[in-house]
């Protein structure tokens, strides 16, 4: 179902799952959130270079990808256009970076505003403020 715009009357349309918005989670403030208000993560290991999550690590923490024939992501509220970016994966598929730290989701986080992957417990997989900090506060 759509949502009506702010003040239009018109329904707006749906925001791109590969969209970048600024989002809150209780305990970790503003950080950065797919386009349905989900978590998204950076993997210490990937040091704002290429992604090195493949494989079973991609499976539980897939990657944020364009679709196929889209080639920039979307900057949702809140976020610097500035710091969005891509990087390439294999078979040719774009991921979606901020701040040159590619972009994950977690399996586990089943509800927007959720983020269970946050932390060392979980090897090192981080949320990002909308500046493109890394966020590396424990979860109470």
């Amino acid at each position: 179902m759509a949502l009506a715009a702010c003040g239009s009357g018109r329904p707006a349309a749906a925001s791109p799952a590969w969209e970048v918005r600024a989002g809150q989670v209780r305990a970790l403030g503003t950080i950065l959130t797919d386009g349905r208000g989900f978590t998204l993560y950076i993997y210490q290991p990937d040091r704002q270079g290429p992604s090195v999550c493949t494989g079973v690590c991609a499976v539980q923490w897939p990657p944020l990808d364009l679709p196929r024939g889209v080639s920039r992501p979307v900057a949702g509220p809140g976020v610097n256009p500035a710091l969005l970016g891509t990087a390439p994966r294999n078979g040719g598929v774009l991921q979606v970076t901020y701040n040159r730290w590619p972009l994950y989701l977690w399996q586990d986080d089943l509800a927007p505003g959720q983020a269970t992957g946050q932390g060392e417990g979980m090897g090192a997989w981080y949320v990002l403020s909308v500046s493109g900090r890394v966020d590396r506060q424990p979860l109470p």
